[in-house]
Order: structure tokens, then C-alpha cells, then sequence
């Protein structure tokens, strides 16, 4: 049986670099529209838009049974919301997972924001160090990705990070790190082999080497990591209603190193606290 392998040639990285940018665009013209009284059917609306305009197709769309260019999670919902009507509110948090295609090749990305406004201070606090926590922890996994040989110890220095991070206030222990929802290989379509766990497992996993491209998305808690799926079959909830957190960036490696494909500045700047430095693919 023919099995396609998951490490890609030069010539196919350098063809994920266009849809990354395309991912990175739509999210970065959704971040100015997250303020009160904005629908999360608006932001999809505008990811859409601009997804188009750059010549890609959303690739969450191709997902069967799944209707709409982003997910859009707010507060207790992690990962998976559905946008429609519900109206955003200063203070709530809120993660943007998007994705497009470019002449059939895959990036996918997400990020979480606050809502800016007047709201408990105290509460939003906990939410931006959450959002933090879980930024930071991804961009670790992404460092790891420099001088690491097996996928496993991605999911070791995102979760080491994470525990570093010290307990979360609303739980009073480290922060919850969802078991059942994982990374990804990325090329021709957007879910590939193999999985990147956000956790030390007993398998190391398969090596790190040149031709591998991989959606790093650490999605952390503040209290429980035990999730339920709502009613819309979609929307992926805390059952102790704890906030949840996702960011993802689509990373390759290539022969003289790494690069942040859904980042502008191929992830320059998230990578500088961990001492690694990006290259361009040739």
C-alpha cells in the first residue's frame, strides 16, 4: 500500500510559504474587529474576505460537515466554536483559529485575544496571563523544533514551559493542558501525519529532520483540562467552565534550519526569547 511520507522536498516547503501568509493575513485583519458589540459572524466574515482577495481558499470549508472560514472560541469554549451571532464582549476571551489553501497547499494558525474595555480588572488579568502562558508554551515547542531529534520532545518542552509558568489562580494548580486535541503534520492538506502531542509521552516519536512541517497549537486551561463537545457537535468546552486558550503557528524545517510559516517575520520574534533564530527557506 503506498504510504506518503511526511517529510517534503525543498521545493514543496517553499510552497507552504504563500497559503502560511495568506493564514497570517486573514487573522491579522481580524484582530482589529475584536472589540465589544462585534459578532464572531463578522470575524469570519472578514477572514473569508481577505482569504479570497489573496487567491487561497479557506481550507476549514473543505472540512466536511464545516461551513465557515474560522472557529471562534470565547471564555470556557477551547477550541472549535462556530461563528454566528453571538456578540463579543469587553473582556472576554477569545481564540481565532483560521487556515487557507494556495494552489493546494495548507498553512493554519490561531491566536487569542482579550476583548478591550471596561471589565473586571482582576479577570482580565487572568486572562491575558493565560493567553500568555499558552503563547509562550507553543512558541517553546516551536524552539524545540531548532535542535530537538524526535517529535516527543515538543510535547516536553511545551509542557515544561507550562509548568514553569508557576499554578493558575482560578484553579490553584498549573494550568490544564487538553489531552485529547493535538497538533498536526500540514502540507497538502491541512491534517497530516503525524500528531504533535502538547505533553511528555513514552514514545519519542517520529525524527526531526529537514522536509518536516508541523501545526504546533498547544490549547491550555485555566482549571481542568476535561473538555466536553457542545450540542452543534462543534464547539470543544471546559466541563469545570474554566477559560481556555489556543494559539498555533504551521513551522518548517529545512536544511539550514526552521521557519514560522503562518508568521511574517517567519517567528523572529517569538523565537528570540529562546535564543533560536530563523532561516528563510531556500
Amino acid at each position: 500500500m503506498f504510504r506518503r511520507s511526511i517529510y517534503k522536498t525543498p521545493a514543496q516547503l517553499r510552497s507552504m510559504v504563500e497559503p502560511g501568509l495568506i493564514t497570517a493575513a486573514a487573522l491579522d485583519a481580524v484582530a482589529p474587529l475584536i472589540r465589544p458589540g462585534v459578532s464572531t459572524l463578522e470575524l469570519d466574515t472578514e477572514a473569508n474576505r481577505i482569504i479570497l482577495e489573496r487567491g487561497g481558499e479557506s481550507n476549514f470549508q473543505l472540512v466536511r460537515g464545516y461551513h465557515h472560514t474560522i472557529c471562534v472560541s470565547v471564555n470556557e469554549e477551547v477550541v472549535h466554536g462556530i461563528p454566528g451571532d453571538r456578540v463579543l464582549e469587553a473582556g472576554d476571551i477569545v481564540s481565532v483559529d483560521g487556515g487557507a489553501q494556495f494552489q493546494g497547499w495548507n498553512g493554519d494558525s490561531a491566536r487569542t485575544f482579550i476583548v478591550p474595555g471596561e471589565a473586571d480588572a482582576g479577570l482580565v488579568a487572568r486572562r491575558q496571563e493565560l493567553s500568555r502562558v499558552t503563547e509562550g508554551s507553543m512558541w517553546a515547542g516551536i524552539a524545540a523544533m531548532a535542535s530537538a531529534s524526535h517529535i516527543g520532545d515538543l510535547g516536553a518542552a511545551i509542557q515544561e514551559y507550562i509548568e514553569a509558568q508557576g499554578v493558575s489562580e482560578v484553579s490553584g494548580r498549573t494550568y490544564g493542558i487538553l489531552r485529547e486535541y493535538v497538533g498536526h503534520g500540514i502540507g497538502r492538506k491541512m491534517h497530516e501525519a503525524p500528531s504533535v502531542f502538547n505533553y511528555r509521552t513514552p514514545d519519542p516519536g517520529a525524527e526531526i529532520k529537514p522536509g518536516l512541517a508541523l501545526a504546533i497549537e498547544p490549547m491550555v486551561t485555566a482549571g481542568g483540562e476535561e473538555t466536553f463537545v457542545e450540542d452543534d457537535d462543534w464547539t470543544v468546552s471546559t466541563i469545570d467552565g474554566s477559560d481556555g486558550s489556543h494559539w498555533e503557528h504551521s513551522v518548517a524545517v529545512h536544511a539550514d534550519g526552521i521557519w514560522v510559516l503562518t508568521a511574517e517575520d517567519g517567528g523572529a520574534a517569538g523565537l528570540a526569547p529562546f535564543g533560536v533564530v530563523p532561516t528563510p527557506i531556500a
